[in-house]
């Protein structure tokens, strides 16, 4: 497919702190984030003016799922945008608990484990083609997505050494640094779970599209990305995977023995260089292996061409990532990719207090680096250093706030804007548009890439022709933005 749409999903962990005080339990404070959304959605389960998902999920978790997008600008836009609004959200629970005489504040962290080792995930979607060999695509990718954590982890600070969950990984027993948070809360290779036993990918079909065409492979595996470089590297280097896997491209069989254990091990390597042992016997480091992922993408692109004007930028970044970990020096990439950034972070301040990574405020540092807020989380004071790379600027970002991409979601935003304005209940989903009034009017939307829906715009001109003039919020007036 030349064509790919895109999304992420995100769960933020949320706490409130009140030293001295009752703390609001996660539940508590959730109730409160999302009174806005509630007033403005009647539910806490939205779908928002810029064509993305807001709800509660399991465990009291916000969760922000961007809107179809189908370029790499689009996807990190959105995913950065996700950040406003809940950051928007935060503020105003903020103030309505000043307002009770509630101390304290509300946190909310993208990130994947919280302090009692519970873990969230950030999942990936990537439109796929229906006729693709969905077992062959499953095959070829997991060894891809267990090492693509040199390119694409978060980074995360183990004070007390990793925890064995069944599969020893490399160093236990002391303090250290992984490249992933998520690694060693997944369980399986493939499975159509998501909670109950967490794999790589899940299997699920569910395409949210035209069955007869397409079909969603769904990534759950991956980092929440703070850095914008780092999310459209995750994005940007699957789907070249995925456009090489779809052309039938023969590739040499790298089925992994254990691909958690490999998982767990590779995280737990900095150095890329430890064996995992293969389904065939032989045993592959992690860079050997991106290593020959990324030669079989470089004559992929040679030979078919480059599909869209980022390709390049993939390639480079990909590459020079690997050089960094071989080296041993991620000078080279420390603006650009988490792991790396959070790491110099770390370093400098261990270096200056005299500290190893037992430290509880190396921990602190670790957490904070992923808060949300933009006047104290620390990799966005990064960013405003000029110390953090970005791959869209900040005016795209708060205009995807508002403003759905060149997608499907285009047409479900008019239809938002235009209901909300209409005072009419109504329901939503990634293929339904629904007016809940006596003639229950249901729009199927299937093509995610169309921008235009003759039935859903004359929905939308009907609903708009009976709002009286100046009645209801404007495009992007919804209380949660």
């Amino acid at each position: 497919m030349d064509r790919r749409i895109y999304g992420i999903e995100t769960e933020f962990g949320i706490a409130h702190s009140a030293p001295g005080a009752r703390q609001l339990s996660p539940e508590e404070a959730a109730r409160t984030l999302f009174r806005p959304v509630v007033a403005w959605g009647r539910s806490s389960n939205v779908f928002l003016p810029n064509g993305g998902r807001l709800y509660l999920d399991v465990g009291s978790h916000p969760e922000y799922a961007t809107a179809e997008c189908a370029s790499l600008e689009d996807l990190v836009a959105q995913d950065k945008a996700g950040e406003l609004l809940v950051d928007d959200l935060r503020r105003q629970a903020q103030d309505a608990l000043a307002a009770d005489g509630v101390p304290g504040q509300i946190y909310l962290f993208k990130n994947n484990v919280d302090s009692r080792g519970n873990s969230f995930g950030s999942h990936e979607n990537y439109l796929i083609a229906r006729r693709t060999e969905f077992a062959r695509l499953v095959q070829i990718l997991i060894p891809f997505l267990v090492t693509r954590q040199l390119l694409v982890g978060a980074g995360k600070v183990h004070p007390a050494g990793p925890e064995d969950f069944g599969a020893v990984p490399v160093g236990s027993g002391a303090p250290s640094y992984s490249f992933s948070q998520r690694a060693d809360h997944i369980w399986e290779g493939s499975s159509s779970a998501t909670t109950r036993s967490r794999p790589l990918i899940n299997t699920r079909d569910e395409p949210h599209a035209d069955a007869e065409h397409y079909r969603r492979l769904h990534v759950i595996v991956g980092d929440s990305t703070m850095s914008q470089t780092t999310t459209a590297l995750r994005a940007g280097t699957t789907d070249l995977m995925l456009r090489m896997i779809e052309a039938g491209q023969i590739l040499p069989d790298r089925t992994m023995a254990d691909p958690v254990r490999s998982l767990r091990e590779v995280s737990h390597d900095l150095t890329g260089t430890h064996p995992v042992l293969l389904a065939d016997g032989a045993r592959r480091s992690a860079l050997d292996l991106q290593r020959e992922h990324l030669e079989a993408v470089r004559a992929f692109v040679d030979r078919e061409g480059a599909h869209h004007d980022r390709v390049p930028w993939v390639l480079e970044l990909w590459e020079r990532t690997l050089d960094a970990v071989a080296r041993q020096d991620a000078s080279a990439i420390d603006t650009e990719i988490d792991w790396a950034i959070k790491k110099k972070l770390l370093d400098g301040y261990a270096a200056r207090d005299g500290l190893d990574l037992s430290a509880p405020r190396l921990a602190q540092l670790d957490l904070a680096y992923h808060d949300t807020a933009p006047e104290r989380g620390l990799f966005n004071l990064l960013q405003r250093r000029g110390q953090a790379a970005t791959f869209v600027p900040d005016e795209r970002v708060e205009e995807a706030a508002r403003t759905p991409p060149a997608t499907r979601a285009a047409v479900r935003g008019r239809f938002i804007d235009a209901v909300v304005a209409s005072g009419h209940h109504y329901t939503v989903d990634w293929v339904h548009l629904k007016v809940n009034d006596r003639t229950q009017r249901t729009v199927l939307c299937k093509d995610p890439f169309a921008t235009e829906h003759p039935e859903a715009d004359a929905l939308v001109a009907g609903l708009r022709a009976a709002t009286p003039a100046g009645d209801g919020p404007a495009h992007g007036d919804a209380p949660v933005i």
